[in-house]
């Protein structure tokens, strides 16, 4: 999915499968639980969250749209959206568009070679996957500079219950050839929970908290104790 040979029509069949596993899989909810768990007291200007890798959008836009109508008041939220793909920044700004969510922007950045640009909230899903050790390091590095209030990740476990479920999911909720081969690559690449813990020791993160979710994923979560950004 992230060949840059892949044809368009292919990229933006694998996003619109990508798109729909992560509503099942309830990304972007427990991602805005996150957030709301790390919100600053006396915030007087719209909340930034940065979104890294975010590919197509559906996460950022649908993270967007909870934190901004959240059952404890609205938000005034601007959630940033970083992929180095042009057509994936391209394609979210579409979707932005057309669900009318203002609160959600997007731009070109590659964030290993460049870090987390500054926000209060640095979220990220099924990325570090696709980093060896010390990629997906610095990008966590950067994510717990940068980030004033803290950072979620959202991203697959390796197991053989994960495997079994990227074939039968992919399977069932896409004719996408792309996808069919990413999501089984892709659990094959991710971390046990034990090794999750490891990189975050090794990151500087060893006060993050890590649990399991459901379908076989786990979320990071970690608090920081800066000001917040300008």
């Amino acid at each position: 999915m992230d060949d840059p040979a892949l044809p368009d029509g292919e990229h933006m069949h694998a996003l619109a499968a990508l798109r729909t596993i992560n509503a099942i899989s309830l990304t972007a909810k427990r991602l805005a639980e996150a957030v709301e768990r790390l919100l600053p007291r006396g915030l007087d200007r719209p909340l930034v969250v940065a979104d890294l890798a975010c590919g197509g959008g559906d996460v950022t836009v649908a993270l967007a749209d909870r934190l901004a109508s959240r059952r404890d008041g609205p938000l005034a939220v601007r959630v940033i959206g970083v992929d180095m793909s042009g057509r994936a920044v391209d394609r979210a700004r579409s979707l932005a568009a057309r669900r009318g969510c203002t609160a959600a922007e997007f731009v070109v950045g590659d964030i290993v070679a460049d870090g987390c640009p500054p926000c209060d909230v640095a979220v990220s899903s099924l990325f570090l996957h696709h980093l060896d050790d010390a990629g997906a390091g610095r990008v966590l590095s950067s994510m717990a500079a940068t980030a004033s209030c803290g950072g979620a990740v959202s991203d697959l476990l390796r197991t053989r219950a994960g495997l079994a479920l990227a074939v039968l999911g992919t399977t069932l909720l896409s004719t996408s050839r792309v996808a069919r081969i990413d999501g089984p690559v892709s659990v094959k690449a991710a971390r046990t929970m034990a090794e999750y813990r490891l990189l975050l020791d090794d990151a500087g993160l060893a006060h993050a908290g890590v649990r399991r979710t459901w379908p076989e994923r786990c979320v990071i979560e970690w608090t920081s104790t800066g000001h917040g950004v300008t």
